[in-house]
């Protein structure tokens, strides 16, 4: 289903179910914003977990148009007042400051080139079974051992190892046929 198609249900029913289908396709873009604003994982997981509790308790009051933006948007203003907060980012500020302009260039393509590749990675996340979705998504991104997810999924530990190591495998090829495609 689209993410319109998914929102439309959402707003009929106000079921959470259908936004979560679709914080689990953003949870790899998402993630990589987070990391591109916090630069550290378990902050940025934790910006991750905000995000999603900001998107279940305000989608509700807003009529969102596009999720993916919208989600996007939101992970990055969680980001920068993360680091208002903090107020002693400043030190991080001055370093960035001390950047010549072509470090600094070099550094926004850097960027710019991980967050596609993050894109791609969620995007071919799409073309994986739903088995598979779940499996890495709670391997990789959660951090769960096998059986954790064997308890949560009610699969086989041999059908989990089977999907984590498919799912990677067809992730991949999905991401290879995307980059090669353009």
């Amino acid at each position: 289903m689209s993410d319109e198609e998914l929102l439309a249900f959402y707003y009929a029913d106000n079921d959470n179910r259908w936004l979560g289908i679709l914080l689990q396709r953003y949870t790899l873009l998402l993630l990589g914003i987070c990391m591109k604003y916090l630069r550290n994982e378990e902050e940025a997981r934790d910006a991750v977990q905000q995000v999603f509790i900001k998107v279940l308790t305000n989608t509700n009051r807003f009529q969102v148009e596009s999720f993916r933006s919208w989600v996007a948007v939101m992970a990055r203003n969680y980001c920068l007042m993360q680091l208002r907060g903090k107020g002693g980012k400043t030190v991080e500020m001055q370093d960035k400051m001390a950047h010549t302009k072509a470090e600094d260039a070099e550094e926004r393509l850097a960027h710019l080139e991980k967050d596609r590749k993050l894109e791609l990675m969620q995007e071919s996340m799409q073309d994986l079974s739903n088995e598979q979705q779940q499996c890495l998504t709670l391997f990789y991104l959660e951090k769960r051992s096998y059986q954790e997810i064997v308890d949560q999924t009610g699969l086989s530990i041999t059908q989990v190892k089977s999907h984590i190591q498919n799912g990677k495998r067809n992730l991949k090829i999905a991401i290879d046929k995307k980059i090669n495609s353009r």
